[in-house]
Protein backbone atom coordinates (compact mmCIF):
# COMPACT_ATOMS: atom_id res chain seq x y z
CA UNK A 1 0.00 0.00 0.00
CA UNK A 2 2.83 2.35 0.89
CA UNK A 3 4.51 1.72 -2.45
CA UNK A 4 1.29 2.59 -4.33
CA UNK A 5 0.99 5.88 -2.47
CA UNK A 6 4.62 6.70 -3.17
CA UNK A 7 4.08 6.08 -6.90
CA UNK A 8 0.96 8.22 -6.94
CA UNK A 9 2.81 11.01 -5.13
CA UNK A 10 5.67 10.80 -7.64
CA UNK A 11 3.18 11.18 -10.49
CA UNK A 12 1.62 14.19 -8.81
CA UNK A 13 5.01 15.75 -8.12
CA UNK A 14 5.81 15.58 -11.84
CA UNK A 15 2.80 17.72 -12.75
CA UNK A 16 4.33 21.22 -12.31
CA UNK A 17 7.46 20.18 -14.17
CA UNK A 18 5.50 18.77 -17.08
CA UNK A 19 3.23 21.80 -17.10
CA UNK A 20 6.27 24.07 -17.31
CA UNK A 21 7.70 21.97 -20.15
CA UNK A 22 4.44 22.20 -22.08
CA UNK A 23 4.24 25.97 -21.57
CA UNK A 24 7.81 26.56 -22.69
CA UNK A 25 7.43 24.25 -25.67
CA UNK A 26 4.16 25.87 -26.69
CA UNK A 27 5.73 29.32 -26.57
CA UNK A 28 8.69 28.11 -28.66
CA UNK A 29 6.27 27.04 -31.39
CA UNK A 30 4.37 30.31 -31.60
CA UNK A 31 7.02 31.91 -33.84
CA UNK A 32 6.60 35.70 -33.80
CA UNK A 33 3.00 35.43 -32.66
CA UNK A 34 -0.29 34.91 -34.55
CA UNK A 35 -0.56 38.50 -35.79
CA UNK A 36 2.91 38.55 -37.36
CA UNK A 37 2.54 35.08 -38.82
CA UNK A 38 -0.70 36.09 -40.51
CA UNK A 39 0.50 39.52 -41.69
CA UNK A 40 4.05 38.68 -42.75
CA UNK A 41 3.51 35.21 -44.13
CA UNK A 42 -0.01 34.02 -44.85
CA UNK A 43 -1.37 37.30 -46.25
CA UNK A 44 1.61 37.40 -48.61
CA UNK A 45 0.86 33.95 -49.95
CA UNK A 46 3.73 32.33 -48.05
CA UNK A 47 3.93 29.32 -45.81
CA UNK A 48 5.14 30.04 -42.29
CA UNK A 49 8.35 28.38 -41.14
CA UNK A 50 6.65 25.39 -39.55
CA UNK A 51 4.38 24.83 -42.53
CA UNK A 52 7.44 24.87 -44.76
CA UNK A 53 9.01 22.09 -42.72
CA UNK A 54 5.76 20.09 -42.80
CA UNK A 55 5.79 20.30 -46.61
CA UNK A 56 9.42 19.16 -46.79
CA UNK A 57 9.13 15.99 -44.73
CA UNK A 58 6.96 12.92 -45.05
CA UNK A 59 3.89 13.20 -42.76
CA UNK A 60 4.45 12.79 -39.04
CA UNK A 61 8.23 12.27 -39.32
CA UNK A 62 9.64 15.64 -38.14
CA UNK A 63 11.49 15.78 -34.82
CA UNK A 64 12.59 19.24 -33.72
CA UNK A 65 16.06 19.83 -32.32
CA UNK A 66 16.94 22.81 -30.14
CA UNK A 67 13.34 23.97 -29.96
CA UNK A 68 13.83 25.42 -26.48
CA UNK A 69 16.78 27.60 -27.48
CA UNK A 70 15.76 31.17 -26.68
CA UNK A 71 13.28 30.23 -23.95
CA UNK A 72 15.12 32.30 -21.31
CA UNK A 73 14.84 35.47 -23.39
CA UNK A 74 11.34 35.00 -24.81
CA UNK A 75 12.81 34.31 -28.26
CA UNK A 76 10.79 31.44 -29.78
CA UNK A 77 13.37 28.93 -31.07
CA UNK A 78 15.58 32.04 -31.44
CA UNK A 79 14.02 32.56 -34.87
CA UNK A 80 15.53 29.39 -36.32
CA UNK A 81 13.62 26.09 -36.45
CA UNK A 82 15.57 22.93 -37.16
CA UNK A 83 15.37 19.18 -36.85
CA UNK A 84 15.18 15.85 -38.65
CA UNK A 85 12.58 13.98 -40.67
CA UNK A 86 12.13 11.73 -43.67
CA UNK A 87 12.08 12.71 -47.34
CA UNK A 88 10.72 9.88 -49.47
CA UNK A 89 11.44 7.49 -46.62
CA UNK A 90 15.06 8.60 -46.03
CA UNK A 91 16.29 10.70 -43.12
CA UNK A 92 17.35 14.30 -43.70
CA UNK A 93 17.92 17.49 -41.71
CA UNK A 94 16.44 20.98 -42.07
CA UNK A 95 17.25 24.43 -40.74
CA UNK A 96 14.74 27.22 -41.41
CA UNK A 97 14.83 30.93 -40.64
CA UNK A 98 11.66 32.38 -39.10
CA UNK A 99 11.04 35.81 -40.61
CA UNK A 100 8.28 36.56 -38.09
CA UNK A 101 10.83 36.82 -35.25
CA UNK A 102 13.31 39.69 -35.60
CA UNK A 103 13.15 39.37 -39.39
CA UNK A 104 14.72 35.90 -39.28
CA UNK A 105 18.07 37.34 -38.19
CA UNK A 106 20.76 34.98 -36.94
CA UNK A 107 21.20 35.29 -33.18
CA UNK A 108 23.58 33.54 -30.84
CA UNK A 109 21.27 30.57 -30.19
CA UNK A 110 20.39 30.29 -33.85
CA UNK A 111 24.09 30.25 -34.66
CA UNK A 112 24.61 27.38 -32.24
CA UNK A 113 21.80 25.47 -33.92
CA UNK A 114 23.15 26.06 -37.42
CA UNK A 115 26.51 24.69 -36.35
CA UNK A 116 24.90 21.73 -34.59
CA UNK A 117 22.79 20.91 -37.65
CA UNK A 118 25.73 20.90 -40.09
CA UNK A 119 27.78 18.93 -37.56
CA UNK A 120 25.03 16.29 -37.35
CA UNK A 121 24.71 16.13 -41.13
CA UNK A 122 28.41 15.37 -41.46
CA UNK A 123 28.57 12.94 -38.54
CA UNK A 124 25.45 10.94 -39.38
CA UNK A 125 25.70 11.21 -43.16
CA UNK A 126 22.38 12.97 -43.75
CA UNK A 127 21.28 15.43 -46.47
CA UNK A 128 20.77 19.00 -45.28
CA UNK A 129 18.17 21.55 -46.41
CA UNK A 130 18.42 25.24 -45.56
CA UNK A 131 15.35 27.50 -45.81
CA UNK A 132 16.34 31.15 -45.93
CA UNK A 133 14.33 34.26 -45.22
CA UNK A 134 16.31 36.46 -42.88
CA UNK A 135 18.13 39.73 -42.40
CA UNK A 136 21.59 38.31 -41.68
CA UNK A 137 23.50 38.41 -38.40
CA UNK A 138 21.54 39.94 -35.53
CA UNK A 139 22.86 43.18 -34.10
CA UNK A 140 24.98 42.39 -31.04
CA UNK A 141 25.54 38.76 -31.92
CA UNK A 142 29.31 39.15 -32.12
CA UNK A 143 29.59 41.08 -28.88
CA UNK A 144 27.56 38.62 -26.77
CA UNK A 145 29.14 35.45 -28.19
CA UNK A 146 32.46 34.11 -26.79
CA UNK A 147 35.31 34.81 -29.19
CA UNK A 148 36.37 31.16 -29.49
CA UNK A 149 32.86 29.85 -30.25
CA UNK A 150 32.79 27.69 -33.42
CA UNK A 151 31.19 29.47 -36.38
CA UNK A 152 28.38 27.73 -38.25
CA UNK A 153 30.09 28.41 -41.59
CA UNK A 154 32.96 26.12 -40.57
CA UNK A 155 30.66 23.14 -40.06
CA UNK A 156 28.77 23.97 -43.24
CA UNK A 157 32.02 24.05 -45.22
CA UNK A 158 33.08 20.73 -43.71
CA UNK A 159 29.78 19.11 -44.73
CA UNK A 160 30.03 20.36 -48.32
CA UNK A 161 30.87 17.42 -50.60
CA UNK A 162 30.17 14.86 -47.89
CA UNK A 163 26.36 15.09 -47.89
CA UNK A 164 23.95 16.65 -50.39
CA UNK A 165 23.02 20.20 -49.38
CA UNK A 166 20.04 22.12 -50.76
CA UNK A 167 19.28 25.78 -50.08
CA UNK A 168 15.85 27.36 -50.59
CA UNK A 169 15.66 31.16 -50.71
CA UNK A 170 12.03 31.88 -49.81
CA UNK A 171 12.13 35.63 -49.20
CA UNK A 172 14.75 38.30 -48.65
CA UNK A 173 18.03 36.70 -47.57
CA UNK A 174 20.99 38.88 -46.67
CA UNK A 175 24.43 38.74 -45.12
CA UNK A 176 25.38 35.82 -42.94
CA UNK A 177 22.31 33.70 -43.71
CA UNK A 178 22.77 34.08 -47.46
CA UNK A 179 26.22 32.48 -47.20
CA UNK A 180 24.48 29.11 -46.95
CA UNK A 181 23.73 29.38 -50.68
CA UNK A 182 27.29 29.23 -52.06
CA UNK A 183 28.03 26.39 -49.63
CA UNK A 184 25.17 24.31 -51.04
CA UNK A 185 24.93 21.96 -54.02
CA UNK A 186 21.56 23.18 -55.27
CA UNK A 187 19.96 26.58 -54.68
CA UNK A 188 16.34 27.45 -55.49
CA UNK A 189 14.59 30.79 -55.04
CA UNK A 190 10.96 31.83 -55.34
CA UNK A 191 9.86 34.42 -57.86
CA UNK A 192 9.55 37.19 -55.24
CA UNK A 193 12.70 36.33 -53.27
CA UNK A 194 15.99 38.28 -53.18
CA UNK A 195 19.50 37.40 -52.03
CA UNK A 196 22.57 39.57 -51.48
CA UNK A 197 25.52 40.12 -49.18
CA UNK A 198 24.10 43.47 -48.06
CA UNK A 199 20.71 45.03 -48.72
CA UNK A 200 19.83 48.41 -50.27
CA UNK A 201 20.29 50.44 -47.02
CA UNK A 202 23.80 49.05 -46.56
CA UNK A 203 24.63 49.67 -50.24
CA UNK A 204 23.37 53.24 -49.96
CA UNK A 205 25.43 53.89 -46.84
CA UNK A 206 28.57 52.30 -48.26
CA UNK A 207 28.51 53.51 -51.86
CA UNK A 208 25.72 56.04 -52.24
CA UNK A 209 24.03 53.85 -54.85
CA UNK A 210 20.23 53.92 -54.87
CA UNK A 211 18.91 50.49 -55.79
CA UNK A 212 15.90 48.30 -55.05
CA UNK A 213 16.21 44.87 -53.49
CA UNK A 214 14.95 43.30 -56.74
CA UNK A 215 17.58 45.13 -58.80
CA UNK A 216 20.25 44.12 -56.29
CA UNK A 217 19.47 40.45 -55.86
CA UNK A 218 16.22 39.37 -57.46
CA UNK A 219 15.86 36.33 -59.73
CA UNK A 220 17.06 38.18 -62.81
CA UNK A 221 20.37 38.87 -61.07
CA UNK A 222 20.83 35.66 -59.08
CA UNK A 223 19.47 33.20 -61.63
CA UNK A 224 20.22 34.73 -65.04
CA UNK A 225 23.31 36.90 -64.50
CA UNK A 226 25.32 35.80 -61.45
CA UNK A 227 24.36 32.12 -61.51
CA UNK A 228 24.35 32.13 -57.69
CA UNK A 229 20.93 30.46 -57.75
CA UNK A 230 20.20 27.42 -59.90
CA UNK A 231 16.43 27.44 -60.40
CA UNK A 232 13.54 29.83 -59.81
CA UNK A 233 9.98 28.72 -59.00
CA UNK A 234 6.69 30.44 -58.24
CA UNK A 235 6.19 29.85 -54.51
CA UNK A 236 7.24 28.09 -51.31
CA UNK A 237 5.45 24.84 -52.10
CA UNK A 238 7.08 24.58 -55.54
CA UNK A 239 10.54 25.25 -54.08
CA UNK A 240 10.10 22.57 -51.43
CA UNK A 241 8.80 20.05 -53.98
CA UNK A 242 11.86 20.74 -56.15
CA UNK A 243 14.16 20.12 -53.18
CA UNK A 244 12.51 16.75 -52.57
CA UNK A 245 12.85 15.84 -56.25
CA UNK A 246 16.51 16.86 -56.41
CA UNK A 247 17.45 14.84 -53.34
CA UNK A 248 15.74 11.76 -54.78
CA UNK A 249 18.65 11.42 -57.24
CA UNK A 250 21.38 11.53 -54.58
CA UNK A 251 22.63 9.16 -51.89
CA UNK A 252 22.23 10.40 -48.33
CA UNK A 253 26.02 10.72 -48.10
CA UNK A 254 29.06 10.47 -50.35
CA UNK A 255 30.15 6.84 -49.59
CA UNK A 256 26.74 5.38 -50.53
CA UNK A 257 25.52 4.56 -54.06
CA UNK A 258 22.88 6.75 -55.74
CA UNK A 259 19.39 5.34 -55.09
CA UNK A 260 17.70 3.38 -57.84
CA UNK A 261 13.99 4.04 -58.25
CA UNK A 262 11.58 1.68 -59.97
CA UNK A 263 9.21 3.14 -62.56
CA UNK A 264 7.11 2.04 -65.55
CA UNK A 265 9.75 2.92 -68.17
CA UNK A 266 12.90 1.05 -67.21
CA UNK A 267 13.26 -1.31 -70.16
CA UNK A 268 14.86 -0.86 -73.54
CA UNK A 269 12.73 0.92 -76.15
CA UNK A 270 13.04 2.77 -79.42
CA UNK A 271 13.71 6.51 -79.41
CA UNK A 272 12.21 7.02 -82.84
CA UNK A 273 11.25 10.62 -81.95
CA UNK A 274 14.90 11.65 -82.18
CA UNK A 275 14.70 11.40 -85.97
CA UNK A 276 12.26 14.33 -85.84
CA UNK A 277 14.04 16.33 -83.13
CA UNK A 278 17.66 16.21 -84.36
CA UNK A 279 18.31 17.67 -87.84
CA UNK A 280 21.20 15.90 -89.59
CA UNK A 281 22.27 19.30 -90.93
CA UNK A 282 24.70 20.64 -88.27
CA UNK A 283 23.68 24.24 -88.98
CA UNK A 284 20.04 23.75 -87.99
CA UNK A 285 19.35 24.34 -84.27
CA UNK A 286 17.41 22.14 -81.86
CA UNK A 287 16.95 22.06 -78.08
CA UNK A 288 19.09 19.48 -76.28
CA UNK A 289 16.48 19.28 -73.51
CA UNK A 290 14.05 17.77 -76.02
CA UNK A 291 16.57 15.02 -76.78
CA UNK A 292 17.16 14.19 -73.12
CA UNK A 293 13.45 14.01 -72.35
CA UNK A 294 13.11 11.30 -75.02
CA UNK A 295 16.03 9.32 -73.58
CA UNK A 296 15.18 9.27 -69.87
CA UNK A 297 12.68 7.09 -68.02
CA UNK A 298 9.13 8.45 -68.31
CA UNK A 299 10.42 11.63 -69.96
CA UNK A 300 11.22 13.07 -66.52
CA UNK A 301 14.22 15.37 -66.67
CA UNK A 302 15.15 17.83 -63.94
CA UNK A 303 17.04 20.59 -65.72
CA UNK A 304 19.48 22.51 -63.52
CA UNK A 305 20.09 26.22 -64.17
CA UNK A 306 17.98 26.40 -67.34
CA UNK A 307 18.18 30.22 -67.39
CA UNK A 308 21.97 30.55 -67.00
CA UNK A 309 24.69 29.50 -69.43
CA UNK A 310 22.10 28.40 -71.98
CA UNK A 311 24.65 27.13 -74.48
CA UNK A 312 24.82 24.04 -72.26
CA UNK A 313 21.95 21.99 -70.84
CA UNK A 314 22.58 20.04 -67.63
CA UNK A 315 20.30 18.06 -65.38
CA UNK A 316 19.24 14.79 -63.82
CA UNK A 317 17.15 11.91 -65.05
CA UNK A 318 16.98 8.14 -64.79
CA UNK A 319 17.91 5.37 -67.18
CA UNK A 320 16.58 1.98 -66.16
CA UNK A 321 15.81 3.46 -62.74
CA UNK A 322 19.41 4.57 -62.18
CA UNK A 323 20.14 8.27 -61.55
CA UNK A 324 22.12 9.75 -64.44
CA UNK A 325 23.53 13.24 -65.02
CA UNK A 326 23.34 14.76 -68.49
CA UNK A 327 25.65 17.46 -69.86
CA UNK A 328 24.82 18.51 -73.39
CA UNK A 329 25.74 21.33 -75.73
CA UNK A 330 22.57 23.21 -76.66
CA UNK A 331 22.46 24.18 -80.36
CA UNK A 332 19.30 26.22 -79.68
CA UNK A 333 21.57 28.95 -78.24
CA UNK A 334 24.56 30.25 -80.15
CA UNK A 335 24.80 27.01 -82.13
CA UNK A 336 25.96 25.36 -78.89
CA UNK A 337 29.31 27.20 -78.88
CA UNK A 338 30.60 26.94 -75.32
CA UNK A 339 30.70 30.25 -73.41
CA UNK A 340 32.07 31.02 -69.94
CA UNK A 341 28.68 30.84 -68.21
CA UNK A 342 27.92 27.47 -69.79
CA UNK A 343 31.34 26.16 -68.78
CA UNK A 344 30.91 27.37 -65.19
CA UNK A 345 27.49 25.74 -64.97
CA UNK A 346 28.66 22.44 -66.41
CA UNK A 347 31.81 22.35 -64.26
CA UNK A 348 29.91 22.85 -61.00
CA UNK A 349 27.33 20.26 -62.01
CA UNK A 350 29.88 17.63 -63.05
CA UNK A 351 31.86 18.08 -59.84
CA UNK A 352 28.73 17.68 -57.70
CA UNK A 353 27.54 14.57 -59.54
CA UNK A 354 31.01 13.07 -59.53
CA UNK A 355 31.28 13.59 -55.78
CA UNK A 356 28.13 11.57 -55.17
CA UNK A 357 28.80 8.79 -57.67
CA UNK A 358 26.25 9.67 -60.35
CA UNK A 359 27.20 8.56 -63.90
CA UNK A 360 27.50 11.36 -66.46
CA UNK A 361 26.36 11.28 -70.09
CA UNK A 362 27.95 13.91 -72.37
CA UNK A 363 25.94 14.86 -75.46
CA UNK A 364 28.28 16.72 -77.81
CA UNK A 365 27.13 19.15 -80.49
CA UNK A 366 29.25 22.28 -80.65
CA UNK A 367 31.28 24.29 -83.20
CA UNK A 368 33.96 24.95 -80.57
CA UNK A 369 34.23 27.44 -77.75
CA UNK A 370 32.88 30.94 -78.23
CA UNK A 371 35.39 33.34 -79.80
CA UNK A 372 35.66 37.10 -79.51
CA UNK A 373 36.68 39.87 -77.12
CA UNK A 374 33.66 39.47 -74.87
CA UNK A 375 34.22 35.72 -74.56
CA UNK A 376 37.87 36.32 -73.60
CA UNK A 377 36.90 39.01 -71.08
CA UNK A 378 34.45 36.60 -69.49
CA UNK A 379 37.20 34.01 -69.11
CA UNK A 380 36.28 31.35 -71.64
CA UNK A 381 39.84 29.99 -71.73
CA UNK A 382 39.94 29.60 -67.96
CA UNK A 383 36.45 28.16 -67.55
CA UNK A 384 36.69 25.95 -70.61
CA UNK A 385 39.87 24.52 -69.12
CA UNK A 386 38.16 23.98 -65.79
CA UNK A 387 35.35 22.13 -67.54
CA UNK A 388 37.82 19.81 -69.23
CA UNK A 389 39.54 19.22 -65.89
CA UNK A 390 36.25 18.37 -64.17
CA UNK A 391 35.38 15.86 -66.87
CA UNK A 392 38.87 14.41 -66.91
CA UNK A 393 38.87 13.84 -63.15
CA UNK A 394 35.48 12.15 -63.03
CA UNK A 395 35.71 8.82 -61.24
CA UNK A 396 32.12 7.87 -62.01
CA UNK A 397 31.10 6.11 -65.25
CA UNK A 398 30.95 8.55 -68.17
CA UNK A 399 29.54 8.03 -71.64
CA UNK A 400 30.15 10.48 -74.47
CA UNK A 401 27.91 10.76 -77.50
CA UNK A 402 28.91 12.80 -80.56
CA UNK A 403 25.52 13.99 -81.77
CA UNK A 404 26.47 15.97 -84.90
CA UNK A 405 29.65 18.00 -84.54
CA UNK A 406 32.53 18.65 -82.20
CA UNK A 407 35.33 21.07 -83.05
CA UNK A 408 38.63 21.89 -81.40
CA UNK A 409 38.62 22.92 -77.77
CA UNK A 410 34.83 22.52 -77.66
CA UNK A 411 35.24 18.80 -78.26
CA UNK A 412 37.99 18.57 -75.65
CA UNK A 413 35.77 20.10 -72.95
CA UNK A 414 33.04 17.50 -73.47
CA UNK A 415 34.91 14.31 -72.56
CA UNK A 416 35.34 12.89 -76.06
CA UNK A 417 39.13 12.75 -76.25
CA UNK A 418 40.76 9.32 -76.61
CA UNK A 419 41.91 7.74 -73.34
CA UNK A 420 39.69 10.12 -71.32
CA UNK A 421 38.36 7.33 -69.12
CA UNK A 422 35.01 6.90 -70.84
CA UNK A 423 33.02 3.75 -70.26
CA UNK A 424 31.65 4.14 -73.77
CA UNK A 425 32.07 6.58 -76.69
CA UNK A 426 29.36 6.76 -79.32
CA UNK A 427 28.48 8.78 -82.39
CA UNK A 428 25.34 9.29 -84.46
CA UNK A 429 25.62 8.59 -88.21
CA UNK A 430 25.75 12.28 -89.22
CA UNK A 431 28.45 13.20 -86.68
CA UNK A 432 31.93 14.54 -87.32
CA UNK A 433 34.87 16.09 -85.54
CA UNK A 434 37.63 18.41 -86.68
CA UNK A 435 40.15 20.91 -85.37
CA UNK A 436 37.82 23.74 -86.43
CA UNK A 437 34.83 24.34 -88.74
CA UNK A 438 35.78 24.45 -92.41
CA UNK A 439 34.42 27.89 -93.24
CA UNK A 440 35.71 29.94 -90.30
CA UNK A 441 38.90 27.91 -89.98
CA UNK A 442 39.50 28.02 -93.70
CA UNK A 443 39.23 31.79 -93.79
CA UNK A 444 41.71 32.02 -90.93
CA UNK A 445 44.08 29.83 -92.95
CA UNK A 446 43.47 32.00 -96.07
CA UNK A 447 41.95 29.12 -98.04
CA UNK A 448 39.86 29.95 -101.08
CA UNK A 449 36.11 29.27 -101.11
CA UNK A 450 36.42 26.16 -103.27
CA UNK A 451 38.91 24.56 -100.88
CA UNK A 452 36.79 25.49 -97.88
CA UNK A 453 33.77 23.90 -99.53
CA UNK A 454 35.66 20.66 -100.17
CA UNK A 455 36.81 20.52 -96.54
CA UNK A 456 33.29 21.19 -95.31
CA UNK A 457 31.90 18.39 -97.46
CA UNK A 458 34.55 16.06 -96.04
CA UNK A 459 33.63 17.12 -92.50
CA UNK A 460 30.01 16.31 -93.23
CA UNK A 461 30.90 12.88 -94.54
CA UNK A 462 30.03 11.06 -91.35
CA UNK A 463 31.94 9.32 -88.53
CA UNK A 464 33.14 6.37 -90.59
CA UNK A 465 36.82 7.29 -90.56
CA UNK A 466 36.53 7.97 -86.84
CA UNK A 467 34.99 4.55 -86.27
CA UNK A 468 37.62 2.91 -88.49
CA UNK A 469 40.36 4.21 -86.15
CA UNK A 470 38.36 3.31 -83.00
CA UNK A 471 37.81 6.98 -82.32
CA UNK A 472 34.37 5.83 -81.14
CA UNK A 473 33.26 2.46 -79.84
CA UNK A 474 30.21 2.43 -82.07
CA UNK A 475 28.06 4.44 -84.45
CA UNK A 476 24.46 4.31 -83.22
CA UNK A 477 21.12 4.72 -84.92
CA UNK A 478 19.35 7.59 -83.06
CA UNK A 479 16.42 5.26 -82.54
CA UNK A 480 18.68 2.96 -80.49
CA UNK A 481 20.45 5.64 -78.46
CA UNK A 482 18.62 5.01 -75.18
CA UNK A 483 19.37 1.31 -75.44
CA UNK A 484 23.05 2.01 -76.12
CA UNK A 485 23.20 4.17 -73.00
CA UNK A 486 21.56 1.42 -70.95
CA UNK A 487 24.21 -1.02 -72.25
CA UNK A 488 26.95 1.41 -71.25
CA UNK A 489 25.57 1.71 -67.73
CA UNK A 490 25.34 -2.08 -67.48
CA UNK A 491 28.98 -2.29 -68.52
CA UNK A 492 29.97 -0.13 -65.54
CA UNK A 493 27.53 -1.59 -63.03
CA UNK A 494 30.19 -3.49 -61.07
CA UNK A 495 32.52 -0.53 -60.71
CA UNK A 496 33.38 0.12 -57.06
CA UNK A 497 32.75 3.56 -55.59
Amino acid sequence: MGDRKRRAQNREDWSPWLQKLNEVRQRSREMGGPEKVERLMHQRGKLDVRQRIEHLFDPETFTELGGLVGNKSDAPADGFVCGAGQINGRMALVGAEDFTFQAGSAGRGGGYKRYRLAELALREGLPLVWMLEGAGARIGKRTDTPARTPVDLEAMADAKGEVPIVCLVLGVSAGHGALAAPLSDFVVMTRNACMFTGGPPLVRAATGEEITKEELGGPQVCVEQAGSVHNVVEDDAAAIALAREYLSFFPTSRPLPPPRQSNRDMAERSTDELLEIIPPNPRVPYAMRDVIEVLVDEGRFLEIQPDYGRTVAVGLGRLGGQPVAFVGNNPAYGAGALDAAGAIKATDFIETCGTFGIPVVFLIDNPGVLAGSRAEQEGILKWGGRLYLAGRRLQTPKISVLMRKGFGFGLVTMAHMPHDGQTLTLALPSANIAAMPAQSGGRTAHLDSETREKIEQAQRGGPWGLADRLGVDDVVDPRALRNALLHGLALSAQRAR
